[in-house]
């Protein structure tokens, strides 16, 4: 075993790439979630700008649909996920006592393998036109017939995004259950952990069902299969299925974090412990089991019947009931609380009405009757960016701003924060709000332009405004982190008098977290030591070496073959009359190449045995945990 100062260490743009530290890593995907963030909302502008007046030539009807495709697509796989990943990685371990997560080179490879399949999908720009299919790439218009290669980024894409999240999520399901410090048990767990635990379980058996969908899809489109083609035995609803099996606990995997992540905030800032904790847990794991069983409401003027509507209909009613359980329990929390208005206290705040508000709403489209009528209207637009937007990204800012001084040792700009969040908060009300009217007089989705005269010219000019106002909450909160980043770091490692074990340690945290793995004695394990009047958390363990993983580079590499076998793909059109040996070292060497470099990096991680190092007790900083 190497010591500290033995190992092999790296610095600069080398130390990124190679780097297992899940700390870092929550980093590189706030970064890259972050990045692909600004390219989904310049995507939504353009939308915006085009639908700001009747009979607009802004964009040609070709760029909208590759525009609201790329929008959606972005926005859920490639922007929100990271971004709640980014957050899991920077705060889960430290929640729960440990010192990195289970598997951290998978940990690494999950994220490069979503960085480059979102890599992939975005170069459909340059590179023959994007997807233009819908972010749903309904069959026939996803097929070879009606789209171009766009769509076979997307498919290819995706997949291998898709193996990040899924590896993201094992990975975090066997750090949770098998590392949690000494005497944390999983009914003192904090709620963003719970969260974060019931997700990833959604993640690992909502995925497989997007990747046979996306796999299929390849098929039919690259090697003339016949999943989804009826003139060859096919089925185009056997594709929707398919897609909202993992569609719809798809908006658990995202609003579920950020439901863990308002828990924790309005805790924190009321100075209460959470209102009916146990409840919560329970309400938590419920919304996950029932997330699989309401997939069909996204289908309901399919034509499947009115014994599955119903069914349908009345499972997604009753998944209103855990969650209404946690509206109540953050209320109730705040009730007779001390409330801090801090920039991520107003966002959790603001979190509450706004999304009842998408909840509500969402039973309505719970009735088959009426969903007839919401159908392909922008009351479904509305509905589902109060549930995303308005649930989930404001959880995300709220948690940026609340773990910001762990991951970073600044505290960001108050006066920003909050001049950032009011800009947001209004301008999506305005985006969105006046788009339940527009589409209950009679706006459908997905159109480029519409005519005038309608009812429709001033709402979808307010519309714009709010997007508008939107982006400059955005812009705000960059600004706030580059003037913050020249600030030096010199948070204190509990700035908001914190319940749980991430504020127990440095801030940011030394690479190994804990110096002594801490004694869990209690819910809101700091805030039971301060009540006792305890200084410093008790240690569960004498000092002793710590082991640490070594660095690799494999992960990228692996990842970089696998965007090369990509793109090998979607240029090779396969012609099988020529035999075997003809495809393989014909057209198609490029994706030969890709695959070879991706196994031979996971032959060497199979045989090269990476003991790690170790960090020696003299090595450790001196500074103690406070509490």
């Amino acid at each position: 075993m190497a010591h500290a100062h033995t190992v092999k260490r790296y610095s600069g743009l080398m130390d990124w790439l190679t780097t297992v530290d899940h700390k870092k890593i929550g980093i590189l995907y706030l970064a890259a979630g972050g990045f692909f963030f600004l390219i989904g909302g310049l995507e939504a502008i353009l939308i915006r700008i085009q639908l700001m007046k009747p009979m607009n030539d802004f964009v040609s009807a070709q760029t909208f649909n590759e525009l609201i495709t790329m929008h959606g697509t972005t926005m859920i796989f490639l922007a929100a996920m990271p971004m709640i990943f980014g957050l899991m990685n920077a705060v889960i371990p430290l929640q729960i006592g440990a010192r990195d997560v289970a598997f951290p080179f998978l940990n690494s490879l999950g994220f490069w393998t979503f960085f480059f399949g979102g890599l992939l999908v975005n170069v459909s720009w340059f590179l023959g036109g994007a997807p233009d299919a819908g972010w749903t790439a309904y069959p026939p218009l996803s097929s070879e017939r009606y789209s171009g290669m766009g769509i076979d980024f997307y498919a290819i894409g995706l997949q291998i995004a898709g193996i990040g999240t899924l590896v993201g999520g094992i990975n975090f399901l066997v750090t949770i259950i098998n590392m949690r410090a000494p005497g944390m048990t999983f009914m003192r767990m904090p709620m963003f952990t719970w969260a974060s635990f019931v997700t990833s379980m959604i993640i690992l058996f909502a995925f497989p069902a997007l990747a046979v969908g996306l796999i299929a899809l390849t098929f039919d489109r690259l090697f003339g299969g016949n999943f989804f083609d009826v003139s060859g035995g096919g089925n185009v609803v056997l594709w929707q299925h398919i897609f909202w099996i993992f569609g719809h606990p798809e908006v658990y995997i995202l609003i579920l974090p950020a439901f863990g992540i308002i828990s924790e905030i309005v805790s924190t800032f009321s100075k209460k412990r959470l209102f009916g904790y146990s409840s919560m847990v329970f309400a938590t794991v419920l919304i996950g089991f029932l997330g699989f069983m309401v997939w069909v409401h996204h289908m309901f003027t399919v034509g499947l019947g009115p014994v599955g509507n119903a069914l349908f209909s009345i499972a997604t009613m009753l998944i209103a009931v855990p969650t209404g359980i946690k509206i109540f329990n953050w209320i109730f929390t705040m009730w007779g609380g001390r409330i801090s208005f801090t920039t991520a206290s107003l966002y959790g705040m603001a979190f509450i009405p706004t999304f009842v508000m998408g909840g509500v709403t969402g039973v309505m489209l719970a009735v088959p009757g009426a969903d007839y009528q919401y159908h392909d209207t922008y009351f479904v637009v509305a509905h589902f960016h109060y549930v995303i937007v308005g649930g989930l990204i404001l959880g995300i800012f709220g948690g940026i701003f609340y773990w910001w001084p762990k991951m970073f040792g600044r505290v960001l700009n108050e006066t920003l924060g909050k001049a950032s969040f009011w800009f947001f908060f209004i301008g999506f009300h305005l985006t969105f709000f006046v788009q339940h009217f527009l589409g209950l007089w009679g706006m459908p989705r997905r159109v480029y332009t519409y005519l005038e005269n309608q009812g429709w010219d001033d709402l979808n000019w307010i519309s714009t405004i709010g997007a508008f106002a939107m982006g400059v909450g955005t812009l705000l909160v960059l600004i706030n982190i580059f003037i913050t980043g020249l600030k030096p770091r010199n948070a204190d490692s509990d700035p908001w008098d914190g319940r749980t074990l991430e504020w127990t340690i440095p801030s940011p945290p030394p690479e190994y977290n804990f110096k002594q793995l801490p004694l869990v004695r209690g819910l809101d394990a700091l805030w039971k030591e301060k009540s006792a009047g305890n200084k410093e958390m008790t240690p569960a363990e004498p000092i002793g070496p710590i082991h640490m993983p070594s660095p690799s580079l494999l992960p990228f590499i692996m990842s970089v073959g696998l965007f090369i076998a990509g793109l090998g793909f979607m240029y090779k059109n396969y012609d099988f009359t020529n035999g075997f040996m003809s495809m393989l070292f014909g057209y198609n060497i490029v994706s030969i190449g890709g695959l070879v470099i991706t196994f031979a990096c996971m032959f060497l991680r199979s045989v090269y045995d990476d003991h790690g190092w170790h960090i020696e007790p003299e090595e450790l900083q001196d500074k103690g945990v406070k509490a």
